[in-house]
């Protein structure tokens, strides 16, 4: 087991009620959890608390057995990486530069990255289909292309666990197919996935279990084809949902009248 929460709770000062609360949830090499649930249910706040970046109000979060809170930022590093929904630099790095940083918590204070980091670089924005932004002003490329440079950078980072919050959030249609593909290629090979989004479509696609927050129901944590139903989805997001299925894929459609 990588990654363990134990009822977890989280609530902001001077507020009467948690954002969430009694959310337990292990994660295993090769397995992929999907977060879902509409804005304000405490999503990317759940995310920061499992990588160890903010404190949960109760309950506990272990890293490979041990509590993450005494663990030191660069132990933390060497086991899971997060990518958040957006990484902003007041410097003017580079692409290639902002990738190799992902190698770091493996490097001693004073080390300087290698040739074997720069051959890892190269081959994570391969990967990722940038190559060619390498020597880019990663402060001057669009938020989808800094969105591909993270995951890049946690490619370099070879963490057991990859924490992704609304990962597809800046991507177009060709890059969102590109990452999901990537997610299950990587999880194939044994790296625990964890990821928020608003659509239920890629949960369907990728996640082996779903965790599905809501303001006014208890966390449900299941199977995603058996948890993610058209009643728990209309119950979750407010409005009718209907799932429409084609051989293997599932697609959400939201009944809104115009």
């Amino acid at each position: 087991m990588i990654l363990a929460a134990e009822k977890l709770g989280f609530a902001y000062a001077g507020r009467p009620k948690p954002i969430f609360e009694d959310i337990s949830l292990d994660m295993a090499g090769g397995e992929v959890v999907c977060v879902l649930g509409p804005n304000g249910v405490g999503k990317s706040t759940l995310l920061r608390c499992l990588a160890g970046l903010s404190a949960p109000t109760a309950g506990r979060v272990l890293l490979d057995g041990k509590p993450i809170a005494t663990l030191p930022r660069a132990a933390i590093a060497r086991q899971l990486a997060l990518v958040p929904q957006s990484y902003e630099t007041v410097f003017a790095f580079s692409v290639r530069t902002v990738v190799e940083m992902g190698r770091a918590p493996h490097l001693g204070l004073f080390d300087m990255p290698g040739s074997e980091v720069a051959e890892m670089t190269l081959e994570a924005l391969t990967t990722l289909g940038i190559a060619d932004l390498a020597d880019a002003a990663y402060s001057e490329i669009s938020g989808g292309e800094r969105q591909l440079v993270q995951i890049a950078r946690v490619l370099v980072q070879s963490p057991r666990l990859m924490i992704l919050d609304e990962p597809t959030a800046h991507l177009d249609f060709a890059n969102q197919a590109r990452f999901l593909a990537l997610v299950r290629r990587l999880a194939k090979g044994g790296l625990a996935v964890i990821f928020t989004t608003h659509a239920p479509d890629h949960a369907y696609a990728l996640a082996d279990r779903t965790l599905v927050l809501s303001t006014q129901h208890k966390p449900a944590l299941g199977a995603t084809r058996e948890i993610l139903t058209e009643a728990t989805l209309s119950r979750t997001y407010g409005v009718p949902i209907r799932l429409i299925r084609s051989g293997q894929h599932i697609v959400c459609v939201a009944d809104v009248e115009a």
